[in-house]
């Protein structure tokens, strides 16, 4: 597999690309970037520079049918996506020891790379982002799962945030 995908393709794994379905609002562009960059820094060989300093935000944003928000402000969009990626970054090792205590059975390292980043950039914006509800957040992240993972992702994905939504109440209730 190489270092990028095409921006039309799904990030499935084993399955063929496919177009994007339907108009994308600004923040789920973003996060859809966000998901683009964090699955491309876990192929290895980038950095993140190199990673921000490649992305072709108008290329993603045209063959990702984004609604016309995202496409007036392609430069919002992208600072976004970029705060999440940073933050999910900094803060890797705190998210994947979560991620390793909530997915019973399973080692962080043989979960896809689509889910297990998507898991990722969801934890990194319920711990650290405050301005997003927690429903929104865990919605965009099936919704992601679904649209880029395997037929189960969705489902793997729901699971393991709602064990750590349930969990978090636990602790802090």
């Amino acid at each position: 597999m190489n270092d990028t995908l095409p921006e039309s393709a799904t990030l499935v794994e084993e399955g063929e690309a496919q177009p994007a379905e339907k108009p994308l609002g600004k923040r789920r562009a973003a996060r859809e970037m966000a998901l683009r960059m964090l699955y491309q820094l876990d192929l290895g060989g980038s950095s993140l520079a190199q990673i921000f300093g490649s992305f072709d935000v108008q290329e993603f944003l045209r063959m990702a049918s984004a609604s016309k928000r995202a496409q007036r402000d392609p430069e919002a969009a992208f600072a976004f996506s970029r705060k999440l990626v940073e933050g999910t970054v900094e803060h890797l090792e705190e998210i994947d020891r979560s991620l390793d205590s909530q997915a019973t059975n399973w080692r962080l390292q043989r979960m896809s790379k689509v889910d297990r980043n998507v898991l990722r950039l969801a934890l990194y914006e319920l711990r650290f982002e405050k301005d997003t509800p927690k429903l929104v957040v865990v919605d965009e992240a099936i919704e992601l799962a679904k649209r880029y993972g395997d037929v189960n992702s969705g489902r793997f994905v729901n699971g393991l945030l709602d064990g750590l939504l349930k969990g978090e109440g636990k602790d802090h209730g």
